[in-house]
């Protein structure tokens, strides 16, 4: 991935316990606010593309607990899978992502023309990517960034190293959500 020329003037902001790390999301609430599947968020764990960062499973019984970067970069990943971004490509734009503070994600735009993700930070760059005559499309973290913001509204918290928050309405949890997934199918099974 691409290295941006100048970083830009950041902007100052009021501390907010969920961007800056303060609370932490379960994969059952972290799926319908990225708007993937629970079992695209383990494989994607378990396979190191994008791990949790407040809290790894840790054998039967423990939840993985995702920061609100983390979510920030599923939502980034999730839209260049459905842009026909390689695997491979995505990897690379990940692991440069990771070394990044929330508030530099919000500034980034990834461009990318199907085979090379670039980083731009500011319009100027952009423009020069668009100069090469090629057809690329683009992702403003930063538009990410407020989706998850929105999304998470409304959703259940836990604090980091504690018990849930009662931010929302009670939600089962990962094993429960798992069992019953697998329930209904056999369900469907036997009627037929």
């Amino acid at each position: 991935m691409h290295e941006p020329r100048d970083p830009g003037p950041s902007t100052e902001q009021q501390p907010d316990p969920v961007v800056d790390g303060e609370v932490g999301y379960r994969g059952v609430t972290a799926c319908p606010a990225v708007g993937i599947s629970y079992r695209q968020l383990d494989y994607w764990a378990r396979t190191g593309l994008v791990v949790p960062s407040v809290r790894d499973a840790s054998g039967s019984g423990t939840s993985r607990l995702y920061s609100f970067r983390d979510l920030v970069v599923l939502k980034v990943v999730k839209r260049l899978l459905d842009a026909g971004v390689s695997l491979q490509n995505i990897r690379k734009a990940i692991d440069a992502l990771r070394s990044r503070g929330v508030e530099d994600l919000a500034g980034i735009t990834l461009i990318s023309d199907g085979t090379t993700v670039y980083e731009c930070r500011s319009p100027e760059e952009v423009v020069d990517l668009l100069q090469g005559g090629q057809g690329v499309f683009g992702i403003a973290i930063g538009g990410a960034f407020k989706e998850i913001q929105g999304s998470l509204s409304h959703l259940p918290a836990e604090p980091v190293g504690g018990q849930p928050e009662p931010a929302g309405p009670p939600v089962e949890s990962e094993s429960e959500s798992v069992g019953d997934e697998l329930a209904a199918r056999r369900a469907r099974r036997r009627a037929g």
